[in-house]
């Protein structure tokens, strides 16, 4: 008996979420206040890697600083017992100081995925605090929260592996346990805090976020930039005439995008949002 072919079982939430996200406002605003939104007019310059470990460095001291200190001077913080900090603010930090480029340390996967490995911790800690043999069982009800965190994060593309660490905290630690959904607010806080510090030290010298939704262009085509009958594959690749060249298409380097591939020649080298677009662009077509 044949093995069914499972290559068809995609799910793409952009696909439904995208036509009604509405494409980044920072090129309409005065550049000087964009750029710290992470808007470049041009190419990003390069910078060594003991800058980029210096302003990591800078950023991971006073993102925690600032989101400890926010703890301790908020007062309904202490009435319910929260601790001074979330142990997965520290593995978030690094994520959003040092890997800046990675599409798992921009704010759609920061902030998101933390909000939702808070609800779905406390609530599956919840689900088993009804049990009277809670304590014994606590540490299933961890690897539950953990798990169904990551198929979440991973269905919705805010996929943030500190947020693994929230879930897992919010059944099994005692300080997260006494917090229930007050967890939420304070998820809530810490990620706004980092965020905004990420913005201000990592714009510095370099560029952050490297997109806040997606990668793939959210602006809405004109319709006389719809181009019906035009093959899509035509605007991506370089094409010649062996009249007027004396070769072949196929001799020439070609880009190709077709339905759910993209196919890049050696000589081609796409950063990581370009690359991006075009996977989002090929499932389009």
């Amino acid at each position: 008996m044949p093995l069914p072919d499972f290559s068809a079982w995609n799910f793409d939430i952009d696909r439904f979420l995208n036509p009604f996200i509405p494409p980044p406002p920072w090129r309409f605003l005065p550049y000087p206040i964009s750029y710290w939104f992470g808007y470049r007019k041009g190419s990003p310059r390069n910078v060594g890697n003991l800058v980029a470990i210096f302003w990591a460095f800078i950023g991971v001291f006073c993102a925690i600083l600032i989101i400890e200190a926010a703890s301790r001077h908020v007062h309904s913080f202490q009435e319910h017992g929260a601790p001074i900090i979330i142990a997965s603010f520290g593995a978030a930090a690094v994520l959003e100081f040092f890997a800046i480029d990675s599409p798992l340390a921009q704010p759609r996967n920061a902030v998101f995925g933390q909000v939702i490995a808070s609800i779905i911790g406390v609530g599956v800690c919840k689900l088993f605090a009804l049990s009277p043999h809670f304590e014994s069982i606590r540490w299933v009800g961890g690897a539950l929260a953990c798990a169904t965190t990551t198929a979440v994060m991973a269905l919705t593309k805010t996929v943030h592996p500190p947020a693994g660490a929230t879930a897992l905290l919010a059944v099994t630690n005692d300080d997260s346990l006494k917090l229930g959904w007050y967890l939420i607010p304070v998820m809530l806080l810490g990620c706004a805090l980092m965020l905004g510090t990420a913005l201000l030290v990592n714009n510095i010298q370099r560029r952050f976020p490297t997109y806040w939704w997606t990668a793939a262009d959210l602006s809405r085509p004109k319709p006389a930039d719809n181009g019906a009958g035009v093959d899509i594959e035509s605007k991506l690749t370089p094409t010649s005439s062996s009249s007027d060249q004396g070769s072949s298409a196929g001799d020439e380097p070609q880009l190709v995008v077709r339905r759910g591939a993209v196919l890049a020649p050696d000589q081609v080298s796409l950063s990581p949002e370009e690359k991006a677009f075009l996977e989002e662009l090929s499932k389009k077509i």
